[in-house]
């Protein structure tokens, strides 16, 4: 018999890929907690060096309150959880930062009766590395969207600064990122879905996913607007699908949100990532040459800031005090 695992369960993807559905899903197996979008992990790593060396308890306590009372930390999406509560987790847990996440993180797993934990933010395909560093057992679910509709959908959104250029940029980044992780970490570690799939045969695509996680499958994943119901926000217009049944309504939206060269200029740029996805290509004309060129640029200032930050982040490794690896592996529930 296969004992239990309790590896972090990492979810990410391109931004409006359905997401926050699978989140939902994970969220209603019996053994997982996966909480709705946070901002903890992220802030964390890039400031680690401002709270010296964790090993030293009022250090720690210092991050644990800086860290979940932040206006920006999200830390509701964490509820039953209190503030209070996280901070004396990651007190008691061991002195590295990925210890400190993983130690909240538990706390909300067992708040909710649960014994794995997991997180999901779709910009977490750009934090790979970092996750790796923090969570070194961590196990990657990444689902893809056919690259015109993700486009279309996060263009529209409220919140959504960049125009076309950047969001199908964005996209193909993140099918690259996961290229490179299936290479790298290997089918015990990373597993990749398709929104078409998860959305029409539900059932089949989350017992496959259970088996990559090492866990029985459980029914209440297919019905995950229940749990949606009770803590997507009404002010979240753009998650309100998930208040919904699984189902295909927005699959192929992309015909009638884009136009015919703005179609083109995804196929143009990202064609070869669509077709091995089986994603087939419409008819759509050739781009105009001045939107290629707004495209190259786009790409070309991406590659700029990308590279900076992975300078900064290397001189900041050698400053660390502690090790950053979480050294919490076990359950968040005592066994009974």
């Amino acid at each position: 018999m296969t004992l239990p695992t309790h590896r972090p369960i990492i979810v990410l993807g391109c931004p409006r890929s359905g997401t926050t559905l699978l989140q939902q899903m994970l969220h209603c197996h019996a053994r997982i907690a996966l909480p709705s979008e946070t901002r903890l992990v992220q802030p964390a790593y890039r400031h680690r060096l401002g709270f010296g060396d964790l090993a030293v308890p009022g250090n720690r306590q210092a991050f644990a309150s800086w860290l979940v009372e932040r206006k920006r930390a999200k830390f509701e999406a964490l509820a039953p959880l209190e503030t209070g509560d996280a901070v004396a987790a990651i007190a008691a847990a061991p002195p590295t930062v990925g210890s400190a996440l993983a130690a909240v993180f538990r706390a909300y797993a067992r708040a909710h009766g649960k014994a794995r934990w997991g997180d999901k933010r779709p910009g977490y395909f750009r934090q790979v590395p970092t996750l790796l560093r923090l969570f070194p057992d961590a196990q990657f679910v990444h689902l893809i969207r056919d690259g015109r509709d993700a486009v279309a959908s996060l263009r529209s959104m409220p919140w959504y600064e960049g125009d076309l250029y950047t969001a199908a940029l964005t996209w193909r980044e993140a099918i690259d990122t996961g290229e490179r992780m299936a290479r790298r970490l290997g089918p015990g570690t990373y597993h990749q879905m398709r929104y078409e799939e998860l959305t029409a045969e539900p059932e089949r695509a989350l017992r496959a996913l259970c088996a990559f996680l090492g866990e029985e499958y459980d029914p209440a994943m297919t019905e995950p607007q229940h749990h949606a119901r009770a803590t997507i926000p009404a002010a979240r217009r753009w998650h309100l699908r998930t208040l919904e049944e699984v189902n295909t309504r927005h699959v192929g939206a992309w015909a009638d949100r884009l136009e015919p060269w703005e179609v083109g200029l995804i196929e143009r740029t990202a064609g070869d990532r669509l077709t091995a996805l089986g994603y087939g290509l419409s008819d759509a004309p050739r781009p105009p040459a001045q939107d290629l060129a707004r495209f190259r640029q786009a790409e070309v200032r991406r590659w700029r800031v990308q590279r900076g930050q992975a300078v900064m982040d290397r001189t900041r490794r050698l400053r660390e005090p502690n090790p950053v690896a979480s050294e919490l592996t076990g359950p968040a529930l005592e066994p009974v």
